[in-house]
């Protein structure tokens, strides 16, 4: 059984605690170390490890925090390069080249984002738990079969985002990054057509915009779409 905790979702940061009942571990340091000690109530030594999509600071604020502490740290060398960082406790991985942290599998993908090499993740636990985990893309072009749990941007709906550049709320030119950079609801719900979610027992949508994203449209119209459980932290 996965155990998912949000700490912290949207653009001033995120970070997320997994378990599967043996290992746990943090998806995404995008808060000062000090918020990750108090929303783990201060058990940051059950914390195997560390797994950072890219280096936005608000996925990566609380990593330097993170390597003092102990915690070993998993990114790309893009990652890595990105918050020119040197720390023997940070681990290079890459696409599509599987590796273990406690009863985890975890295979990293790559995903669409305006940084150098910016990562997803599946993670699957001994115990047959298959978790997908995706932030900061504005698609994924990878399938994946046999999945009980997803947590994945949905950041904005286009209808919301069209109507705040009407108005003047949103510049034109951030249309544009919003769009090249996020998953968007229209893409999101694609996305899932394209993918068996038979398996699916939750699905977690994170990251949603404070101005771009209208809740309810977004929850209803996921939760229509898939019929799962849908949980907007």
């Amino acid at each position: 059984m996965i155990e998912i905790q949000t700490l912290a979702t949207g653009s001033k940061g995120n970070c997320y605690r997994v378990s599967d009942g043996s290992t746990a571990l943090l998806l995404e340091a995008g808060i000062s170390f000090k918020a990750i000690q108090q929303g783990l109530d201060f058990k940051t030594s059950e914390i195997a490890g560390v797994l950072v999509s890219h280096e936005h600071m608000d996925h990566c604020k609380g990593v330097e925090g993170c390597l003092k502490r102990g915690m070993t740290i998993y990114m790309s060398q893009g990652t890595k390069d990105g918050m020119g960082l040197d720390n023997a406790q940070i681990r290079i991985i890459k696409s599509k080249e599987q590796f273990r942290i406690g009863t985890w599998t975890v295979l990293p993908f790559d995903v669409q984002h305006d940084v150098n090499e910016p990562l997803g993740f599946l993670l699957q636990s001994d115990n047959g738990d298959k978790l997908l985990f995706a932030t900061d893309t504005y698609y994924i072009k990878y399938k994946f079969s046999g999945l009980t749990h997803l947590m994945i941007e949905c950041n904005y709906d286009q209808q919301t985002l069209d109507e705040n550049v009407e108005s003047g709320r949103t510049h034109p030119v951030m249309r544009k990054r919003v769009m090249r950079s996020h998953f968007s609801l229209e893409n999101l719900i694609e996305f899932f057509k394209a993918n068996d979610l038979s398996k699916v027992e939750e699905i977690h949508l994170l990251h949603l915009s404070d101005s771009n994203s209208n809740v309810e449209r977004i929850f209803n119209t996921v939760a229509r779409a898939t019929g799962k459980l849908i949980y907007i932290p």
